[in-house]
């Protein structure tokens, strides 16, 4: 038998609650800082910085040529990054596609994916290089201008930060997810961006207006039309929070005989063009876009998305208008300007804010870069000051370098210099002792003297620095300027008034149907108003329920037993070739219950409704209309009673027919009005239920009719007066035997 072991008991004992929050606040950290938010000084992740600084160590310079990004995403996964190498590629692509990114940042060369949402090829057969301004966000990396640290395995160093010569944060934007934060930056123009930097080289105290003097606003790789307000998008710059609304940009080609046809040129950021076309084409087959007659994709290098409306007389405007409410045609671009600080805090920062951390950081580069050079000019200087002292005590300095044994201290003793001097000295070789080698080297300490000078009266002077930071945004302006393929605006900013009362109703052309409902619930339109019901067909074992007319722009109300009413609009029910599709695949009614009544929809009308028991009120037929697939429930209704009755509530007067035959009628005015409820009795009925109400005016008379249509009005009925919820009397004679008053609403046939 063996024994069992017994555990170690660790000696300090911690709650499973505190290590559970010290390990996750350790992991959401992790995520934020090495993860999801970019550095507000070069706009970078650490994924991003890695690839393009292993990039930088593959020689792969714009001059230069490609090499596999198999090889480039091995380099990063084995010296930098120890992640996945697919989650590495993914994020080389992105930075090599030229629809996702306003300034690449990686030239690609082979399938890196297209605007479709295409994939790129696999990392195998892909090849890649750095763009120029990858060239410039690491540029003088090699000078001291960065602090570097270990990488996770010790071997190797990498950069915290580049030195960043190139508005990165807002020229390309970034987004990321961390733990319990996000952000979400649009790019943005470049030269826009480099000329408010200039005005806060002069004035750093530049209100956020007159920074958008220079910054219109987003600035897309995929172009498109910022239609937000000015006012809105001056808010969002001045928090850091806020979105852009963004449209597709388009032309209206005329084509022969009054034709005309809409292309788009431009879709929104990140929306896919397959994916916007599919979803027009499953609108256009759900006939939830009427306008449109077909949609073509034409698209080749450029995007060309063709709309061919269904009715030339319309307006392209609207038309358009109406498509930006329904698809991706327009979308919301949100603006969370969340990032990482120059000491590694995460907060949320506004454009003057992000613009001046830039600012910052280039003349933190500026000094750091300087004072490397100062060093290294020092360095060089004092041995051209040993090599000088050497020329003119030349002949003393070979015999020492011949007789003597400790050439190097009796050279530091004799002629008073450094053990660099020194050292420098005997590792001369003999050629360098020609006369034209001292003029030389006189020439060069002359040059690297002067230029240590101006070096530091560059450190020493604020404005110095400042200027010199100028001139380069001001080269670099030259470089990405309006007139440079690369740094023209490539997304419009609107100022044109936005049609907001467009709904696609109004694009349905209003002609006469007949809907036809069978008493199974297949429903289905027919153009034209049919004259006689009677002949139209069902499937096998159904038989007719509703026959009515109504306009193709009409909304069909349904009220079903369960005391629900249901909104479908008959311009988009199938056609009537066959026998139509079942109501119930279009609204969620269940099989158990039945439909009581269809009607079109009459603004401001009034209606009575009922169930079998007898309890009803008054509801107007604006409170009923909804756009849920369930429906609103307005007579509620339980088990074992049902809805039964829906009549139109325009009279004084109610007529009640119950079951047993007997009929009252009492004043409407007794019958409350209701949004929802369970209503008031309207008649007593023992043992039975009731059959019909109609509400008519007592001038009038109240009109019945039956099955043939024969109708009767019976204007005498005093008799059968009486007060709500009483029990009547018998019918009158002439009354329709199956016990109902006819169609309630005028167009059922």
């Amino acid at each position: 038998m063996t024994k069992a072991v017994k555990p170690d008991i660790p000696s300090e004992m911690i709650s499973l609650k505190e290590a559970l929050e010290q390990r996750y606040l350790a992991y959401a950290l992790s995520t934020i800082t090495n993860r999801a938010l970019p550095d507000v000084r070069d706009g970078l992740k650490p994924v991003h910085r890695r690839l393009l600084y292993a990039m930088r160590q593959l020689r792969l310079d714009p001059e230069n040529g490609f090499k596999k990004s198999a090889r480039v995403v091995g380099d990063v996964i084995g010296r930098y990054h120890p992640h996945g190498d697919q989650s590495v590629y993914d994020a080389l692509v992105r930075l090599a596609q030229d629809f996702a990114v306003r300034y690449p940042l990686v030239d690609g060369q082979g399938n890196f994916g297209n605007i479709d949402g295409d994939n790129a090829a696999a990392m195998r057969y892909t090849e890649a290089r750095m763009t120029r301004v990858a060239q410039l966000l690491l540029q003088d990396i090699d000078q001291g201008t960065v602090e570097f640290r270990d990488t996770y395995d010790g071997e190797d160093e990498e950069p915290l930060v580049f030195p960043s010569a190139f508005p990165n944060l807002l020229a390309n934007g970034s987004s990321g997810i961390a733990v319990g934060m996000a952000t979400n930056i649009p790019p943005h123009n470049a030269d826009e961006l480099l000329a408010a930097s200039l005005h806060l080289i002069k004035s750093r105290q530049a209100r956020n207006e007159t920074l958008m003097e220079y910054v219109k606003g987003p600035d897309f790789p995929t172009g498109g039309i910022c239609v937000e307000p000015p006012e809105a998008i001056a808010q969002a710059y001045a928090t850091g929070r806020g979105s852009f609304r963004l449209r597709a940009k388009y032309e209206v080609e005329t084509l022969p005989r009054g034709q005309w046809q809409i292309v788009v040129t431009e879709i929104p950021y990140q929306v896919q063009k397959s994916r916007l076309i599919e979803r027009i084409a499953e609108l256009m087959q759900n006939r939830s876009l009427p306008m449109l007659e077909d949609v073509r994709d034409e698209s080749a290098e450029d995007v060309r998305l063709v709309l061919d409306p269904k009715n030339k007389e319309m307006d392209p405007a609207h038309l358009m208008a109406a498509l930006f409410k329904v698809t991706e045609l327009e979308t919301r671009i949100s603006l969370n300007m969340n990032v990482l600080d120059a000491q590694g805090v995460p907060r949320v920062m506004g454009l003057r804010e992000v613009l001046l951390s830039w600012l910052d950081h280039r003349k933190d580069v500026l000094i750091r870069k300087s004072k490397n050079r100062v060093e290294k000019l020092d360095a060089r200087l004092e041995i051209l000051a040993g090599y000088l002292i050497a020329y003119l005590n030349l002949d003393e300095v070979i015999r020492i370098i011949r007789q003597e044994d400790e050439p190097r201290d009796l050279l530091m003793t004799t002629f008073d210099l450094t053990q660099n001097q020194a050292d420098a000295i005997l590792n001369m070789r003999l050629r360098a002792l020609r006369k034209l080698e001292e003029d030389g080297i006189r020439r060069e300490h002359k040059d690297l003297s002067k230029e240590r000078a101006s070096l530091k009266e560059l450190l020493a002077s604020d404005e110095l620095q400042w200027k010199t930071i100028s001139n380069d945004i001001k080269d670099l302006r030259k470089e990405f300027g309006p007139k440079t393929e690369l740094g023209r605006r490539r997304t419009l900013m609107s100022a044109a008034p936005v049609l907001e009362d467009v709904s696609l109703d109004m694009f349905v052309a209003k002609e006469p149907v007949t809907i036809v409902c069978s008493d199974k619930g297949w429903i289905r339109s027919m153009k034209g108003h049919i004259e006689n019901g009677a002949s139209l067909t069902y499937k096998s074992g159904d038989k007719a329920g509703f026959v009515l007319h109504a306009q193709s722009t009409d909304k069909l109300v349904l009220f079903a037993s369960n005391g629900r009413f249901y909104i479908l609009e008959a311009g988009k029910l199938p056609g009537g070739r066959g026998n139509g599709e079942p109501v119930r695949l279009m609204l969620d009614i269940d099989p158990s219950e039945e439909i009581v009544e269809i009607f079109p929809h009459e603004p401001k009308r009034k209606l009575l409704v009922a169930s079998r028991i007898g309890n009803g009120f008054v509801v107007s037929e604006d409170e009923v209309l909804n756009s849920r697939r369930a429906g609103k429930q307005v007579l509620n209704v339980k088990a074992p009673d049902e809805a039964a009755v829906c009549v139109p509530a325009g009279g004084d007067y109610v007529a009640v027919l119950g079951e047993n035959r007997k009929l009252l009628c009492f004043k409407l005015a007794d019958v409350p009005e209701m949004t929802r409820g369970k209503g008031v009795r309207l008649q007593r009925h023992g043992d039975g239920h009731l059959s019909d109400v109609r509400v008519y005016f007592e001038k009038q008379g109240l009109s019945v009719s039956d099955k043939s249509g024969r109708s009767r009005v019976f204007e005498d009925l005093k008799d059968f007066y009486g007060l709500r919820a009483q029990a009547g009397k018998v019918r009158p004679k002439g009354f329709p035997a199956d016990g109902l008053m006819g169609a309630a609403f005028p167009n059922r046939l």
